[in-house]
């Protein structure tokens, strides 16, 4: 039987790989280029048909979530592409950068 701390440690690996919202490409959070990060949750924010906000909002949320998540877990290594890629994505919707 799993106890009440396992369950609470798995929550959001589960919302990641089966978020009702997007359909991620495997190991999109895994990538170095930032540029790459963006555009593949840009595309998966416009393919969805099931995301109840704006394509813009639904991937800078996913991306926003998956940071939170893996937070302390995260080396400055690889939250540098994460950070990077919200701008890009940014760019790429025709917001303005931050």
């Amino acid at each position: 039987m799993k106890t009440k701390t396992a369950k609470r440690r798995k929550w959001s690996a589960r919302v990641t790989n089966t978020s009702n919202a997007l359909d991620l490409k495997n190991g999109v959070f895994k990538l170095k280029d930032p540029e790459k990060i963006a555009e593949s949750l840009k595309k998966s924010a416009e393919e969805s048909h099931r995301r109840k906000a704006s394509p813009f909002q639904s991937a800078m949320s996913m991306l926003n979530f998956y940071e939170n998540r893996a937070g302390k877990n995260l080396s400055k290594k690889q939250k540098a592409p994460l950070e990077k890629a919200k701008n890009k994505l940014r760019k790429l919707f025709g917001k303005p950068e931050q």
